[in-house]
């Protein structure tokens, strides 16, 4: 996904001060989603706090989901972003590869943690998120299990389940513990815990307890 994904979002693609217009409905959905749930958040409140009417937000974005669609586009483009930046300029061991990996991934998530909570909140009610927030999972599933097969294949890792069951399971663990120490459940990690305690997970797992 990438930013022009997130102007699809929006009924049209718009140009100079619709962009203003667009992204001041943005920052005011992300800053109200800090303060109260997704429910809670209408389009009377989008509108509002972006200056405008609310037949002016329908010229720009259908429907309250259609929001939360776009922020959450953009964080996942952030994440995209910094996962390729580490897969570019990798760590020289590979325990700091991995590091670098699942610490790209999880720090925009983190940093918007707002529209991370609304998405998850979302999941459970809208058709739209969800078929996207599979999708984003989808991609991390499939290049987890690329990076074990290859280290499988240069006698790094040993044999195990096949790559792409153990990427699955990898990669839903770090959503809900990720999630939790986030969101501050309980009982959960701390937030600046949770990526070294996943990557522990994922060395003996990829490993099996021998680190090359």
């Amino acid at each position: 996904m990438s930013e022009s994904t997130a102007v699809a979002r929006g009924r049209r693609t718009s140009r100079n001060r619709g962009d203003d217009r667009e992204r001041a409905i943005l920052d005011t959905a992300e800053r109200l989603l800090g303060e109260r749930s997704y429910a809670d958040v209408a389009v009377d409140d989008l509108a509002r706090g972006a200056g405008l009417s609310r037949p002016t937000f329908y010229f720009y974005f259908p429907s309250k989901e259609a929001v939360l669609l776009a922020l959450l586009d953009r964080v996942v483009a952030e994440a995209r972003a910094r996962r390729d930046e580490a897969v570019a300029d990798p760590a020289p061991d590979v325990e700091g590869r991995w590091r670098q990996v699942i610490g790209a991934i999880a720090q925009p998530f983190r940093s918007h943690l707002a529209v991370t909570l609304a998405a998850a909140e979302a999941r459970a009610t809208s058709v739209a998120v969800r078929e996207v927030w599979n999708g984003v999972m989808e991609r991390f599933v499939d290049e987890t299990a690329a990076q074990v097969e290859a280290e499988r294949a240069r006698g790094a890792a040993p044999d195990g389940p096949p790559a792409r069951q153990l990427a699955i399971a990898l990669n839903w663990m770090n959503e809900r513990v990720l999630h939790s120490a986030f969101a501050g459940e309980q009982p959960g990690l701390a937030a600046d815990d949770a990526v070294e305690v996943l990557l522990t997970v994922w060395m003996r797992t990829i490993y099996g307890g021998r680190l090359p």
